[in-house]
């Protein structure tokens, strides 16, 4: 029985999948992801390669299962081990089942991009889930947060502000690695200034002292 490969795409744009990752889905049968993944990777596939595009997931342990004897790839995005579907894949399936390639992550790119270092600071995701960002901020120099169309950078920024914090630097990364990516830095107390529609976005909230 083959192993499934679980790819992690990096933070978009596919010139930063690892070349062991690019490998894995150019030899692939089933390209399993999300629309965008499957869009990200359609150049690099087999012209035969079926796509199965990620919908319930009972649904696709059942076609996964069906389909053991073929070469699965499934494309996360950023890195395979942080917030991605590879928790729920091992709560499936043994690790030996498993070949999981690791991408690049969202905020190791935007640290990259902006010159600094994040050890010191405390990864959160409210991407469809909630997380108590504004306590966890009160014990942290910094935080950086996975957002969504409810959590978004002017909510959050708001409530860390109405918590009483200032002299915090607000870091907003949008279309991360794409030609029209775009890096916003301000002040907490210019929160408004966030009050608008975000692209696929990764927020940095740190503490200038």
């Amino acid at each position: 029985m083959k192993k499934i490969n679980v790819v992690g795409l990096g933070p978009g744009n596919i010139d930063y999948i690892t070349k062991i990752g690019i490998e894995s889905i150019k030899k692939c049968e089933i390209a399993i992801g999300g629309v965008r993944q499957l869009e990200e990777i359609s150049s690099l596939l087999l012209p035969t390669c079926e796509k199965y595009t990620l919908g319930k997931l009972s649904d696709l342990i059942e076609f996964i299962n069906k389909n053991r004897d073929r070469k699965i790839c499934i494309i996360v995005s950023g890195d395979t081990g942080f917030y991605s579907l590879l928790s729920f894949l091992r709560k499936n399936y043994s690790r030996e089942e498993l070949n999981v390639i690791p991408g690049i992550s969202s905020y190791q790119y935007l640290f990259s991009r902006i010159g600094e270092v994040w050890q010191d600071y405390k990864l959160l995701s409210v991407h469809g889930r909630e997380a108590e960002y504004v306590e966890i901020f009160s014990k942290e120099r910094g935080i950086v947060l996975l957002t969504d169309n409810i959590n978004t950078p002017y909510v959050i920024a708001k409530n860390i502000y109405e918590a009483g914090y200032r002299d915090v630097e607000i870091v907003v990364g949008e279309r991360l690695s794409y030609p029209d990516e775009k890096i916003t830095f301000i002040n907490i107390e210019d929160y408004e200034k966030l009050n608008r529609e975000f692209f696929i976005n990764l927020m940095i909230v740190r503490k200038k002292s």
